[in-house]
């Protein structure tokens, strides 16, 4: 019985991560298609590019809290340490690739989606609350040194699976927390693929002071 529970705990976690805050959010803000705005992906990054900082900021903030609840529900009900990875997972899953945004293009079946940033964020939130205390303060170092909003999106995943495996180490929490930063990393890359290309190519968007000191290098005003 508890298996059919946790299959359907992890589905409901699919289906929760699926509910698309940065459409409904921008489309009340300012009537558009989040869609058809930049990278057409729903989460904060391309609704605050849409919409402005606070329509990001919430769409952000809503997606943290999403995942994080899938981890909190299936506690609640005691389904055991694996859902509790599973879950989020599960959610991450419905971010990227929501069941409430299918499309068909050029012949072809998809489920639109995000990149999976502040979900994976929730996820470690709902494993190990304290853990976005050390979350954001190094993934905002890493986006104003690099500049580049992909890699900071994919390393949040890795600082949670760095904190998952010093806290197993210490006997803190079940080492099967580590495999949730593991996979969250590979649905994080799998989802940005086109920004790494980008980023091989020397074409992704530079954000921030990186991004205006190339183009004062670029002989180019700020202002422009």
């Amino acid at each position: 019985m508890q298996i059919f529970q946790g299959i359907a705990a992890v589905f409901l976690s699919y289906v929760i991560g699926s509910i698309p805050f940065g459409l409904l959010i921008v489309k009340l803000r300012t009537g558009k298609d989040v869609r058809q705005i930049e990278s057409g992906r729903t989460g904060g990054t391309n609704a605050m590019r849409a919409a402005g900082f606070w329509a990001g900021f919430s769409t952000a903030i809503l997606d943290i809290l999403k995942a994080a609840s899938t981890v909190w529900i299936v506690r609640a009900l005691g389904l055991g340490v694996w859902v509790e990875v599973f879950a989020p997972l599960a959610a991450i899953l419905g971010h990227n690739y929501s069941i409430f945004l299918p499309e068909r293009k050029d012949g072809k079946f998809r489920l639109r989606g995000g990149a999976g940033g502040a979900a994976s964020v929730g996820g470690a939130l709902g494993l190990w609350a304290t853990s976005i205390l050390i979350i954001f303060p190094v993934g905002f170092f890493i986006f104003f040194s690099v500049g580049y909003a992909s890699i900071t999106t994919m390393s949040v995943a890795l600082i949670a699976m760095v904190i998952f495996i010093v806290r197993a180490l210490l006997g803190l929490s079940p080492w099967q927390y580590i495999l949730y930063g593991f996979f969250a990393e590979i649905l994080l890359v799998w989802a940005l693929r086109p920004n790494i290309k980008r980023l091989l190519a020397g074409e992704e968007r530079l954000h921030g002071w990186r991004a205006k000191n190339q183009k004062w290098g670029d002989g180019k005003n700020i202002e422009e």
